[in-house]
């Protein structure tokens, strides 16, 4: 046995999550040199991007990654926009692996365990293009409000990426930073003389939160502050420039 000492220079998978509109695909298009799985045709007016063509199916999506691995090109990014425009080509892989007319066939749930598998299959596949080709990762994803059944405090709802729970784990635990876009949320309280009136307000600038809350999901491997103002100009060094300064 031998002891040596680990380091990790990797470039990052970052997942950007965030309502509608909230411009997570902008915000993806900054990246540089990017080459693009266009899952679903949400490209905003006026933004052109470099896209890979024939990902309209899970074995589509393997080809694009093993075409990346395996042949020379300039790309230093890769957006796959998004995971859940992504899920049900993983659940139509898998249906029609076993003969099944839905995910929900077999008892028991059987078919959603059975889609982990091919769940890692994609997520090795972007490791393997990651490392190989020191590539940053961005998946984008909408978000969804869940239920969370915490044993240290009452239920409460939490924005998570939409995707099934199982799948929502397997990504979340490959993530080095996940981020949820939106608009910075206050509570406030008018007191018109009769009556005090609790409602929440948002503000016109949206923000990149890339520490959990109990309010939505995020994390962070690269000590990031928990939060970065998003401007429309956003420069994207601020943020990629706390991985790019290790390697």
């Amino acid at each position: 046995m031998e002891i040596a000492q680990a380091t990790n220079h990797a470039a990052p998978i970052v997942m950007i999550y965030g309502a509608e509109g909230r411009g997570k695909t902008t915000l993806a298009a900054k990246f540089p040199d990017a080459v693009w799985f266009l899952l679903e045709q949400g490209l905003p007016r006026g933004v052109s991007v470099a896209a890979m063509q024939g990902v309209n199916s899970f074995e589509g999506v393997l080809n694009g990654l093993r075409f990346l691995h395996g042949e020379d090109h300039p790309y230093k990014t890769l957006v796959i926009d998004t995971l859940d425009a992504l899920e049900p080509y993983v659940l139509e892989h898998v249906c029609a692996q076993h003969n099944w007319k839905n995910i929900d066939q077999p008892s028991y749930g059987k078919g959603w365990v059975l889609a982990d598998d091919t769940w890692r299959r994609f997520l090795n596949g972007i490791v393997a293009v990651r490392n190989k080709c020191n590539m940053t990762i961005i998946l984008t994803a909408h978000a969804t409000i869940e239920r969370i059944d915490d044993p240290r405090a009452p239920t409460y709802t939490s924005y998570q990426p939409k995707l099934h729970k199982r799948a929502r784990a397997l990504v979340m635990d490959a993530c080095d930073v996940i981020g949820f876009l939106s608009e910075e949320l206050r509570v406030v309280s008018d007191d018109d003389g009769f009556r005090e009136r609790t409602r929440a307000t948002a503000g016109n600038g949206r923000f990149l939160f890339v520490e959990g809350r109990p309010a939505f999901a995020a994390k962070n491997r690269y000590g990031l502050p928990e939060k970065l103002p998003i401007p429309l100009d956003f420069n994207i060094e601020i943020l990629t420039q706390h991985w790019s300064n290790g390697k």
